[in-house]
């Protein structure tokens, strides 16, 4: 029997490096589930974000969109109503779309209330859960995220002995001291205590039993589950037994070098003066962190088995296909920066698991991609995979299922670009840049990552030579730095020519009609000399509108008769 994908499961971490899984070679974080997954599926090794923030990044991920296409910039801009998303175009395929966990979604309430739409209607929910319908949403961070103060997983933890106001804060993210204190997680400095939290009733293992909850009670409909952890993202604390489980000897060395602070690009040189850069790159703080960071990932791990395990046992397997990434990385420190503002590598270079139980996908099993893939591609993947047909005058991303089938398609793209909005940064204050110039875009080919400021120089990385990305050549006037430059500038200026607004006609359309005999044809006469001009040019039209109007058809038979128009 031929197996077919059913259903779509789509996990998502927030701020998990690549290099931090043992299949993307970490040296001592194993992370076998993971491992075991690629081994099912496909790794591929060079999946890149469109922006380097967990806001713009997702609602590229949730349209096929660039965001300069999207338009929700940032973690506050809300994604305007109207903006087609994967259920959108699910639905009408019979798919549910369902939400569990984070989508940093910021709901366009005043586009809602323009259009006349309830938010708690059904439309205006899924406008307001970037086209999901949400079984639980949670986007961590309460009561501070914006979206809700006193979530479901709080009522949770005072149900199992979590008391207080915001059990969130106070169980899972805040640990004890020797001397029985209180420490919040959101200091870096306690990061090496044990959330408060039992371990089984943390938001990771929670958020895997909701999505497992979902998968028992659907019914026969296919559907596409957004599983979105809130971890390994800040506050970096984690409960036991993971809390122990690394230590300061556990952590990679740092990545980065004196000369990048000599005489840096000048927004880099203000990102590195963020609070969060300079803390990083205090002597100390990443090994108080990062164990942590790692016991977070691991946790994720550890439930990966138990959500795999519970989908073998359900006979999911072999009609889901999963796919696994995240929404950005984490500096940790390297490259004198904390959190996630600039492109180097740890940051929009992100993990990328697609298993695919098609028999088609036999050929790849195993294997590790080498090409460039973006995150606007896994939209139309899943359109792919549920029957739906191409919407390239929608969607800018391509879906990866020929490269899942190992029929690599020779157009495949040669570069991948992504995207900040650094408007909201301490960085433009600093520099007195004006709001609408303070926006950065990269592209980068493989080799050579280029990234365009606006009134600023731009940077030039060339990763064959300087893998680390240390040495800024955005200056050099090697001509071979100038040509590289050049060039890519070339390629980021046609790829932003391209037009990404005119949604709403397919390119399809407009190549399979004659729009000039058709205007001609519902009586709109433009450019015509006489009847006799009008009389040839009907012999070529390709009759639509006149043969199924006979008004219009006697308007035109008129027209072209000698008789005219009566008077």
């Amino acid at each position: 029997m031929s197996k077919r994908v059913k259903n779509i499961l789509f996990i998502m971490c927030d701020q998990l490096r690549a290099d931090y899984l043992s299949c993307y070679g970490h040296p001592r974080l194993m992370t076998p589930n993971l491992d075991r997954l690629a081994a099912r599926g496909v790794l591929f090794e060079r999946a890149y974000v469109q922006s380097p923030v967990c806001g713009p990044s997702r609602m590229s991920y949730y349209t096929g969109r660039y965001v300069q296409a999207h338009g929700a910039s940032w973690n506050f801009v809300p994604l305007k109503a109207g903006e087609m998303t994967i259920g959108d175009h699910l639905r009408p395929l019979g798919v549910r779309s369902v939400l569990v966990g984070k989508t940093h979604m910021r709901a366009d309430l005043a586009g809602m209330s323009r259009l006349g739409i309830d938010p708690d209607s059904t439309v205006g929910v899924r406008i307001g859960e970037c086209g999901f319908d949400p079984y639980e949403r949670d986007d961590g961070i309460h009561p501070y995220s914006g979206h809700d103060p006193d979530p479901a997983y709080n009522d949770y933890l005072r149900r199992n002995g979590c008391d207080g106001d915001n059990p969130w804060e106070a169980w899972a993210n805040t640990g004890t001291d020797s001397d029985g204190q209180a420490r919040s997680g959101w200091f870096l400095k306690y990061s090496r205590l044990p959330a408060r939290v039992p371990e089984q009733h943390s938001e990771t293992p929670y958020m895997t039993r909701r999505a497992i909850d979902f998968m028992r009670e659907a019914d026969d409909q296919p559907w596409c589950l957004h599983l979105s952890y809130i971890k390994p993202h800040w506050p970096y604390i984690v409960p036991e037994p993971y809390a122990s489980m690394y230590g300061p000897e556990d952590v990679a060395p740092v990545v980065r070098s004196e000369a990048e602070r000599q005489d840096p690009h000048p927004v880099y040189a203000a990102m590195m003066r963020h609070r969060v850069s300079r803390t990083f790159s205090q002597d100390g703080v990443r090994e108080a962190v990062i164990p942590a960071y790692m016991g977070l990932i691991k946790q994720i791990d550890d439930q990966m088995g138990v959500l795999f395990s519970f989908m073998e046992a359900a006979g999911l397997m072999d009609t889901t296909m999963i796919v696994f990434t995240s929404d950005h990385g984490d500096y940790l420190g390297d490259h004198w920066m904390g959190e996630k503002d600039l492109f180097h590598e740890p940051v929009i270079r992100v993990p990328l698991i697609v298993y695919d139980p098609d028999e088609r996908a036999d050929a790849t099993r195993g294997s590790r991609c080498a090409d460039l893939v973006e995150a606007v591609d896994i939209a139309p993947t899943f359109l792919d995979v549920c029957g739906g047909a191409p919407v390239p005058h929608v969607m800018d991303g391509r879906s990866l299922r020929p490269l899942l089938f190992g029929r690599r398609p020779a157009d495949w793209r040669r570069e991948v670009v992504c995207e900040y909005d650094y408007a909201f940064q301490d960085a433009r204050i600093e520099l007195g840049t004006a709001p609408r110039d303070a926006w950065m875009r990269m592209i980068f080919d493989g080799r050579w990552k280029y990234v365009l400021f606006e009134g600023y120089r731009p940077m030039l990385f060339d990763l064959a030579s300087d893998p680390d990305e240390f040495v800024d050549l955005g200056a050099s006037q090697a001509p071979e730095h100038e040509q590289a430059r050049r060039r890519l500038h070339e390629a980021l200026f046609r790829w932003a020519l391209r037009p990404r607004q005119r949604v709403t006609v397919p390119d399809a359309a407009i190549e399979s009609v004659e729009v000039q005999p058709r205007i001609s044809e519902g009586g709109i006469l433009i450019g015509y000399w006489d009847e006799d001009d009008l009389a040839r040019a009907r012999q070529s039209f390709k009759p639509r509108f006149s043969s199924t109007n006979p008004l219009v058809k006697s308007t035109l038979d008129r027209l072209t008769g000698k008789q005219g128009v009566p008077q």
